[in-house]
């Protein structure tokens, strides 16, 4: 099975559709996933498992937020209202954002081989076979560990970056984004042999496709219901993210 890097070709579409098509693939993910239900036995535990953790890590940060408030902001009155009030509200939202995220990481990380295993099989079902052109299990381990602890730092990013004037949100929803598209697509590029560098590479190589993927997932945190099957649904996204940019690879005129 040939990889899924090279030169993309030189046709390709604006940033924004290929990010709109990135996007896309969240939506596919959640649709891919209930039209089988042969895959839901692997898709419930790490349901529950984002469910818990989730609201486990927002209550937490719920929980934290006076500590930190006494920390980061001034003393009552220090502040003009129209100042206090929307720092509070950031430093509320980021806090518990910040909280729920990092539970997120964790129930994937702990539910990282159902995940995997549910990555192959929507591969060998859109494909009719699960290539594998890993190293092997120790290298699979390895490189699953560095995208988890990749994921996991992004948890107190998004928290600092949040604080930043005016530009602070947008760049802590990017780079949650990132994160989201880096441990997504995980299973099915170390399936390929990628190292953590080679995927690095690889979401450069298709930063408007995977930002756009990635910052769909996002937002899907916020939707009710949708959050329950997040975590199978944007690893099953993921994978067929991988697969169509593979295809659009092997059918470009670079390549042949």
């Amino acid at each position: 099975m040939e990889r899924a890097t090279g030169d993309p070709g030189p046709a390709r579409p604006g940033p924004l559709r290929r990010a709109a098509a990135g996007a896309w693939h969240v939506a596919a993910g959640f649709a891919f996933l209930l039209r089988r239900p042969r895959l839901w036995p692997l898709a419930a535990l790490p349901c529950l498992l984002a469910m818990a953790l989730f609201g486990l890590g927002a209550f937490l940060g719920l929980l934290l937020v006076p500590r930190v408030e006494a920390v980061v902001l001034p003393p009552p009155g220090r502040l003009p209202e129209w100042i206090a009030l929307p720092a509070s509200v950031l430093l509320w939202i980021a806090t518990a954002g910040a909280g729920a995220f990092l539970g997120f990481g964790l129930a994937l990380v702990l539910a990282a081989p159902l995940l995997d295993q549910l990555s192959r099989r929507v591969e060998a079902s859109a494909r009719g076979l699960a290539g594998d052109a890993s190293p092997g299990l120790v290298f699979e381990l390895s490189e699953s560990l560095r995208g988890a602890l990749y994921f996991l730092i992004a948890a107190p990013g998004l928290f600092l970056l949040g604080f930043i004037p005016f530009v602070g949100p947008f760049l802590s929803l990017v780079w949650g984004a990132r994160a989201v598209a880096m441990q997504m697509t995980d299973p099915a590029l170390t399936r390929r042999g990628m190292s953590f560098r080679d995927k690095r590479r690889w979401h450069r190589q298709w930063r408007a496709e995977t930002l756009g993927f990635g910052l769909a997932g996002m937002l899907g945190f916020v939707v009710p219901l949708a959050n329950l099957l997040l975590g199978p649904a944007l690893v099953t996204g993921g994978t067929l993210l991988v697969l169509e940019l593979e295809e659009t690879v092997a059918t470009s005129p670079a390549t042949g």
